[in-house]
């Protein structure tokens, strides 16, 4: 398991996952006897392969996906009340001053290979993955303060001892983080190939974790199966075994009309519902046997985000921007115009059949008490879009319908967004013609999810994406975008100091905030935050959708939440006997 750590998602498909999937631990029903809840298949889609199953490098959820059922954390996430519970560790104690936390790990804890959990794989995972800094690892973002990090020892080998350098409000939270084994994957890390370990191209078996479902086939293009672990450690409330099913099985679409064309004929038992499906879906919702969940506005955000990168190529020597278009898209008044000109009502109307919410906070309402609603928001407003423009030296000076800058180049970019995803094309074509209507002339280049990522987080090269992120109710799991050394502050990650005033501020929030044991304190800081987000646009939000999902009759034990998903207790859900 993971921290609901930001992260880039692809398909409405794949929102309801860690930032994260987390396996959390509500009550469970008890209308079967649990000796009949054993066996069967869950089968939903994906429309992205994954990049790899190495779960401390991955950014993307195509990945996560399958690694949140694969490794557990010392802690967990419960799905339905979002608090801290135990998980690898069955009990920890922290000392008077909040710095040190011991935790003692469950005994007779074993990785699906039979080898036996032990403090040397939890040390191995921070200390050697997450603070080596020749592993490209996004925790790292999270479990550094001021760029100092924590020091993780073996006290023997049931106990761990983390010593923090001040104090971390979300930490029990953070130790949802996924435990790789050290046994397996040590060797790659002396021979520095860690970053390239456990690919698409590994052997399931050599796949070791003690979550509840393992590896068993990968299929590129076709379908990724994940079987019951028999060593897993969790019982249910009764002492029973878990898991209570056999098989997960990920069917690759080509998109969310193929999954959902194959949910109505019954190969699939979940989809993700889209506001365009709702009124297709819904008077098939007795004939079909599922049912349709609605747990109100979604953690993930959607929005456009425009290259800021100041760097160099270090190979070429070249920017990795266009100097011109980087002035351009540097200029908070182009931004600006840019979110005025966007039309989120047409969204909600057109693409959403009405299911969905205008995005203006960093925070989705649903994040509850770290949400803020008063921050600054963007009408629709064509005309002062162009005014903001016309102030700031953008104007049609040939008449041939295209803005040029004060040094006449005209405002022309590349917009890219992943394909297969059918309601962020279309969000993109409404963007696109938004953007035109003011001047800018917008080529539209829809890429495969995963070619995607590169370009925003590898080559660099790209212009505008359309894109969204997981998110949660703890605001510094986030740090990853937000602060200026992230390696996902999108705009221009990993700044070697911060580019602008306001980026400065939101580091100092970032390391501040983490430190403070007031709540309120808190609330405050990243109140503050979000109000320099809505001020400053590093990226311009577009709309939240409604987090409806649907899912066959058959299982026992659903509990739906918009923050966990609708199988955040897969490892506790069954397939009633009748549907057997």
């Amino acid at each position: 398991m993971v921290p609901r750590v930001s992260k880039i998602f692809s398909p409405k498909t794949l929102i309801p996952l860690i930032l994260f999937f987390l396996l959390c631990r509500p009550l469970l029903s008890h209308g079967e006897p649990a000796g009949n809840r054993y066996g069967g298949t869950l089968v939903r889609s994906t429309t992205s392969d994954p990049k790899s199953f190495n779960d401390i490098v991955a950014q993307e959820t195509s990945t996560t996906l399958i690694t949140s059922r694969i490794f557990d954390g010392l802690t967990t996430i419960n799905g339905v009340t979002l608090k801290v519970e135990p998980a690898l560790a069955e009990r920890w104690e922290v000392s008077a001053d909040g710095l040190t936390w011991t935790f003692y790990l469950r005994r007779g804890v074993l990785w699906s290979d039979g080898i036996p959990l032990t403090a040397d794989d939890v040390v191995f995972t921070f200390n050697d993955l997450i603070y080596n800094d020749a592993v490209a690892s996004p925790a790292r973002d999270i479990f550094t303060i001021e760029e100092k990090i924590f020091n993780v020892e073996k006290v023997d080998d049931h106990t761990v001892r983390f010593t923090l350098p001040v104090r971390f409000a979300p930490f029990l939270n953070g130790m949802s983080q996924g435990i790789l084994p050290k046994h397996k994957l040590q060797k790659a890390v002396q021979d520095g190939k860690f970053n390239f370990t456990w690919g698409i191209d590994t052997k399931p078996s050599e796949i070791v974790g003690t979550g509840p479902f393992q590896l068993a086939q990968y299929r590129p293009g076709e379908r990724i199966v994940l079987e019951k672990n028999p060593r897993y450690w969790k019982k249910s409330p009764e002492g029973n075994a878990l898991p209570y099913l056999d098989k997960v099985i990920f069917i690759i679409t080509q998109s969310q009309d193929v999954a959902l064309l194959k949910f109505i004929d019954g190969e699939l038992d979940y989809v993700g519902v889209r506001g365009a499906d709702y009124s297709v879906l819904k008077p098939w919702e007795r004939k079909k046997d599922f049912t349709i969940y609605d747990s109100g506005p979604d953690f993930g955000s959607s929005f456009i985000v425009f290259n800021q990168n100041q760097d160099s190529n270090p190979k070429t020597g070249k920017p990795f921007l266009d100097p011109v278009k980087g002035a351009w898209f540097r200029d908070i008044n182009f931004r600006r115009a840019v979110a005025h000109a966007i039309d989120k009502r047409k969204m909600i109307d057109i693409v959403m059949n009405g299911l969905a919410y205008p995005q203006d906070s960093e925070m989705s309402p649903s994040a509850g008490f770290f949400y803020n609603p008063d921050v600054l928001k963007y009408d629709y407003d064509l005309a002062r879009a162009r005014k903001i423009l016309e102030e700031a030296g953008y104007a049609d000076r040939d008449h041939n319908g295209v803005i040029e800058d004060s040094e006449g180049h005209p405002v022309e970019f590349n917009l890219y967004t992943n394909s297969g995803n059918n309601e962020r094309l279309q969000i993109a074509a409404i963007i696109r013609q938004d953007l035109q209507n003011i001047g800018m002339k917008v080529n539209f280049l829809p890429l495969e999810f995963n070619s995607l990522v590169t370009k925003l987080n590898s080559s660099f090269d790209w212009d505008a994406i359309i894109l969204g992120l997981t998110g949660g109710v703890e605001p510094h799991f986030g740090k990853n975008v937000w602060h200026s050394t992230g390696t996902l502050h999108l705009w221009h990650p990993q700044q070697k100091s911060p580019a602008t005033d306001w980026e400065k501020r939101m580091d100092e929030i970032f390391d501040t905030g983490v430190q403070e044991l007031d709540d309120n304190k808190r609330k405050a800081l990243y109140d503050e935050f979000q109000v320099i987000v809505s001020r400053q646009l590093p990226v311009v939000y577009t709309i939240l959708q409604g987090d409806l999902v649907a899912v066959r009759n058959k299982f026992g034990n659903l509990k739906p939440t918009s923050f966990g998903g609708a199988f955040h207790n897969l490892e506790e859900i069954y397939i009633k006997e009748g549907y057997r």
